[in-house]
């Protein structure tokens, strides 16, 4: 089983954040990665205001402006189900620098981001075969233009969308027990 080093260390269970665009997968691999976790699972769209949604499903981008409370209500969760259960996984784009840091400060624990990263065409690709989701395509764009790849100072492991989720949580699993203290 390969594993990655990971740039936390935990001392309970995991606080784990996954990142990415829209159309990476994020909420089907932090779903599976919580219940192979047995963790509580934050769906980040969940913690939009309906003007955020209103807003994307009429394919305008949000600004800083608007992530701001979005951000505020997902870490407060966050908080709070580390403080319940002692560990979370959780997505959010975390598009942006200052919004993972915002979010890591918030939380105030060893704090895990996994970027799921895709070329522009097949996250388009995944984006067009949604269905139910406020999120359109044209916005893809926007997102891409958006995100600030991570620095090799911030607590984050990035992997591709190309591999299957079987193999990524197997990486993850792997990786995330080797950070856990005895």
């Amino acid at each position: 089983m390969s594993t990655v080093e990971l740039p936390v260390r935990f001392e309970g269970k995991p606080v784990v954040v996954i990142m990415g665009v829209s159309g990476s997968g994020k909420s089907t691999f932090g779903q599976a990665l919580a219940q192979q976790l047995g963790l509580p699972f934050l769906e980040a769209d969940d913690f939009h205001p309906v003007s955020n949604v209103d807003k994307m499903a009429h394919a305008q981008p949000l600004t800083d402006e608007d992530r701001w409370p979005w951000l505020a209500s997902l870490s407060e969760a966050i908080v709070e189900a580390v403080e319940k259960r002692d560990g979370v996984v959780a997505t959010c784009s975390a598009l942006k620098r200052s919004y993972r840091r915002f979010i890591l400060e918030g939380v105030g624990k060893p704090l895990l981001f996994v970027l799921l990263d895709g070329d522009r065409e097949t996250l388009y690709s995944r984006m067009q075969k949604r269905s139910n989701h406020y999120m359109p395509p044209s916005l893809l764009d926007s997102q891409l233009a958006d995100l600030e790849r991570p620095g090799a100072d911030e607590p984050v492991v990035t992997y591709s969308i190309e591999q299957s989720i079987d193999t990524l949580l197997a990486v993850i699993i792997a990786s995330l027990s080797g950070t856990e203290s005895s």
